[in-house]
């Protein structure tokens, strides 16, 4: 069932509403992102049913996203849309506020009541890249390409990409793939940590789909209770990780025993 299709973003369901499927629909651009398809992409995740428990986002076409349409730096950007050029001229409070509104796009990927799964193929650049990244989990065709060219572009890395790659490939790795904006193919990705899993490209949906099965198969909760300990154990000191342990745990027991609210 289809929920959202619009500005380059389809949302459909699964018949059994748990799993959803996020593409990216401008093959011609290679699903280059502009701010319209950004609040698109943040209204599918406003829209998901509470029954969805696995997210897959994937492009149409050969890429996954060749990033941001490099027509929002031309004057007269996008029909309806400031271009940046515009908004650098702005406040600082309208500016920030802008951006702000962009990264929304790419901050719900990660909500603890879903397991999110991009399905890579050919190039993730700049904001494709970061969507990838905004994913719990990467599944990757061989011809699969990331690179952060941002750099290059004299910007920076700012769709919330900046943490998730730290933690993936550490600080020296991601400074070096940001700074050089050079590609990451999936051998490497696959080896830093980057990708979960790579497979052929004839293979890639039926790689995702089996992920997703086994994603499933344990109870919800289990799944929802154990990505919060993962998601804080990093900031967290170890004292207060096993507390936290501890209580996910007293909780999980009370309800296999029927004694939860």
């Amino acid at each position: 069932m289809t929920l959202l299709d619009n500005d380059g973003v389809r949302l459909a369901v699964d018949e059994a509403a748990t799993t959803a499927t996020v593409t990216l629909t401008n093959p011609a651009k290679r699903n280059a992102q502009s701010p319209a398809l950004w609040r698109a992409l943040a209204e599918a995740g406003r829209v998901l049913p509470g029954t969805v428990r696995v997210v897959v986002v994937r492009g149409e076409g050969k890429s996954f996203s060749a990033g941001l349409d490099r027509q929002a730096f031309t004057p007269e950007g996008f029909d309806g849309e400031p271009s940046f050029l515009d908004l650098a001229r702005g406040s600082d409070s309208g500016l920030d506020a802008a951006i702000a509104e962009y990264q929304e796009a790419f901050t719900w990927w990660r909500r603890n009541d879903i397991v999110s799964i991009a399905a890579v193929q050919g190039h993730a650049i700049g904001a494709g890249f970061q969507l990838a990244l905004a994913c719990d989990l990467r599944v990757c065709a061989e011809d699969a390409q990331f690179a952060m060219r941002e750099t290059s572009l004299g910007l920076v890395p700012d769709l919330a990409g900046t943490t998730p790659l730290l933690s993936l490939v550490g600080y020296a790795r991601a400074l070096e793939i940001c700074a050089t904006g050079r590609f990451v193919h999936a051998e490497e990705a696959e080896r830093t940590g980057l990708a979960n899993l790579v497979v052929p490209a004839a293979d890639l949906d039926a790689a995702v789909a089996d992920l997703a099965a086994a994603l499933l198969a344990a109870p919800r909760d289990a799944v929802i209770e154990t990505k919060a300990l993962l998601r804080d154990a990093a900031g967290r000191p170890y004292d207060t990780q096993r507390a936290a342990e501890r209580a996910a745990q007293g909780r999980r027991l009370r309800d296999l025993a029927g004694l939860s609210d």
